[in-house]
Parts: C-alpha cells; sequence; structure tokens
C-alpha cells in the first residue's frame, strides 16, 4: 500500500478491519455490512464462538483472533481502514501490530476516553497522522456481541477529534462511512474529548449507579420500595445495568475529568440541599427552574429538520490543520455536518463544502469563521439538491 493514501481521491472505504467484536464493534460490523453489502467487513476478537456468531450473522464476511496468520494477511494486502473497539487495555498490543505489518491506511477507534491512545498512537506509530480518534456515545444494557444489533448507531452522536495533522481527505470518508449509518459526526478538539466526555457521559452512570444504590440501601426484604419505582426513575437508572468491570476501567481510564465532575456534582447536589434546608423556597425554584429551561432546549437540537439544507462554501489553503479547525468550529457553533466535500482547485488551494442541517447557530457560525480568517459564502438547498446521482 503506498506510503501517500492523501493522495487518492477522496472515497468511501473497501476493506474494514474491526478489532474487537463486543457491543460497539460488532454493531459496527453490523451497520456497515447492512448499509453497504459492497464493503468487505473483517473481524477480529480473542473470543472464537463471538467470531463464529459474527460470521454467522452476516456481520463480517471473515473474523479470526488476534494471532492468526488471517489477520495480518488482510491488514497487509485488503485494509483501507481499521477500527479498534477493543478495551483500552488491549490498545497497544493492536498498535504494535499494524506498525509491525507496516500498515499505512486509516485508523479509527470507539474508546470512551482519549488520552492513553492519544498517547500512544503518538509513540508507536510510525504513520501517526494517518490516526483519527472517534467515539459512538451509543451503547446498551447489554454487554458482548449479544447486545449488538445494526441500528444501534442510528441518531447517535459520533465524536471525531481530528487535529492540525489529520488529512482531510481522512476526515472525509470517516464522515461519509458514519454519516451512511445515519449517525451525526460531531467534531471536537483531541485534547477536550475526556473532559467533555466525563460531564455528559462517564458522570452521570457514576449518578445512576448511586440513585440505585440509594434506593437498594433503603429497601426492605421484600423490595417494595423498588416496586415503587416509576417510569422516570427506571429511565434515569437504566445504564446502571451496564457491565462493572466494564465501567470500572472507564472510571480509572478517565480518572481525573471524572473525579472532578463527581467533585462539582457534589456541589451542585449540596447547593439543593442547602436551599431545602433553609427552608429557601425562592433559591429552590430557581435550581429547578435553571435545569428546567436548560433541559427544555435540547430536543430540538437533538432532532434537526433535513427540509432546509445549508451550503457553506469556505476557500481555503491546502495547509495543516484547516479541517479540523473549521470542523470544529462548525460543533462549537451546534451546526450539524450533513456530508463534507473538498474540491480542489489547484496543488494548494481548495473549496470546502459542507452541507448543514436546519440545527446550530449559523450566524456565530459565521463570525467565528470570519473571525479565524476564512471568507465565507451560504447557499440554501433543498434535500433532493442534495441527493448524490451515481
Amino acid at each position: 500500500m503506498s506510503e501517500d493514501i492523501t493522495s487518492k481521491a477522496p472515497h468511501g472505504f473497501d476493506h474494514i478491519v474491526v478489532v474487537g467484536l463486543g457491543l460497539i464493534g460488532a454493531s459496527l460490523a453490523a451497520a456497515i455490512s447492512k448499509s453497504d453489502p459492497d464493503i468487505e467487513v473483517f473481524g477480529v476478537d480473542v473470543d472464537s464462538p463471538t467470531c463464529g456468531e459474527a460470521i454467522s450473522r452476516g456481520w463480517v464476511a471473515n473474523a479470526c483472533a488476534p494471532e492468526s496468520e488471517a489477520f495480518s494477511d488482510f491488514v497487509k494486502d485488503r485494509a483501507d481502514l481499521v477500527v479498534l473497539a477493543t478495551p483500552v487495555a488491549a490498545v497497544d498490543d493492536y498498535l504494535r501490530l499494524l506498525r509491525d505489518w507496516d500498515y499505512r491506511g486509516v485508523i479509527t477507534d470507539t474508546l470512551s476516553t482519549k488520552a492513553h491512545i492519544l498517547a500512544a498512537t503518538a509513540e508507536i506509530l510510525p504513520y501517526r497522522r494517518n490516526y483519527v480518534p472517534g467515539h459512538p456515545m451509543a451503547g446498551s444494557e447489554k454487554n458482548g456481541i449479544d447486545g449488538a444489533r445494526p441500528d444501534l448507531f442510528e441518531g447517535a452522536n459520533w465524536i471525531l477529534c481530528p487535529d492540525a495533522d489529520t488529512p482531510p481527505e481522512h476526515f472525509q470518508r470517516l464522515h461519509e462511512l458514519i454519516t451512511s449509518l445515519n449517525a451525526r459526526v460531531v467534531a471536537i478538539a483531541p485534547d477536550e474529548h475526556d473532559d467533555s466526555i466525563a460531564v455528559v457521559s462517564h458522570v452521570p452512570h457514576i449518578i445512576a449507579a448511586s440513585l440505585v444504590q440509594l434506593a437498594h440501601r433503603h429497601a426492605d426484604e421484600q423490595q417494595s420500595l423498588m416496586r415503587l419505582a416509576a417510569g422516570g426513575f427506571k429511565d434515569s437508572t437504566r445504564i446502571a445495568a451496564g457491565s462493572s468491570k466494564l465501567w470500572c476501567g472507564i472510571a480509572f481510564d478517565n480518572a481525573c475529568a471524572l473525579t472532578s465532575g463527581l467533585r462539582e456534582m457534589q456541589g451542585i447536589i449540596g447547593d439543593f440541599a442547602d436551599a431545602i434546608d433553609a427552608h429557601d423556597r425562592e433559591a429552590t425554584t430557581r435550581l429547578l427552574e435553571e435545569a428546567a429551561q436548560a433541559r427544555r432546549a435540547l430536543p430540538a437540537a437533538w432532532v434537526p429538520s433535513t427540509d432546509k439544507l445549508l451550503e457553506v462554501r469556505i476557500p481555503m489553503s491546502d495547509r495543516k490543520g484547516v479541517v479540523a479547525e473549521v470542523t470544529t468550529i462548525a460543533s462549537s457553533a451546534g451546526c450539524n455536518i450533513q456530508s463534507i466535500e473538498i474540491d480542489h482547485i489547484t496543488e494548494d488551494r481548495a473549496v470546502l463544502s459542507l452541507v448543514l442541517t436546519d440545527e446550530g447557530d449559523v450566524g456565530k457560525l459565521s463570525a467565528q469563521l470570519i473571525d479565524a480568517g476564512f471568507s465565507v459564502s451560504f447557499n440554501p438547498l433543498s434535500p433532493k439538491e442534495h441527493i448524490h446521482v451515481d
């Protein structure tokens, strides 16, 4: 495989390796195979029955153990994308294999924390720029391949973390693949990932576990208190049924950010407790109303309309980090990029074309792009105008 893979015209991936066929990896293999049966998906897992199950379900063309020659042969001869969907502890070994096999294609991952893998890829991979961190914000209380399903990522946010070294084509191809699964790409800076995910994912899991602990401590032998639990309690604590081993690993992988979030949460709960203890109705109402207003503002952002699309065209020099900069600005403005294309005008000039749904603050996006030195143009599109015709 040629070293300069960025010289190829942007296109989808034809041969994909999914390493780790647990809940996320198996669901990804299933979703890709369902979305585009022409893509060859190769699975890797340490558990032989899991490999056999993935093959029997038609989610992978073949699957094997990491030590099998079939794995190394596929990577060396065919793979253009490797997805690491393993626990953090297993990542280094696979990165070393990819290095030893001189793999020069694109690499991404599904890990919920990034500190370790960012350091490991920088140390191990000779072609570090070909690694684009990823994280699908999807899951289930069920674990392993038994909980996997091809629609797991539909409507879910999928984080990509491009940096200054990320080739534009890598981001474009991954964006195309992920959105073909009906997931939505959110771009954030790699060094911001763990702090952000601690607040919206890791802290909520610990809070859910704490709520169950609280109820369990007050339940009698007949569990009558648990039978009183209404839908709200069940909905807010569903994630507490997840794998304790998995979540213990996540907690320690992201210990600093998680601890900080939990300490901040202690302060918020303390504010409620103090206000109620002081019979301060005004303060209690204010705290509740702040949360209520913030929560009411969320659904519109989660369910964008595709009745009206907006094309943003950004002339740019083909310089280091430009796509990471633009996509991060778009995400910070709450704008969902439905598709992304790069039109190369000359060797060092291109036009970046983003098609946005109607969510987010377009005015903020425009202002931030202009402040960053970009010139931009906006053009309304209809869904029909945006249909790709082969």
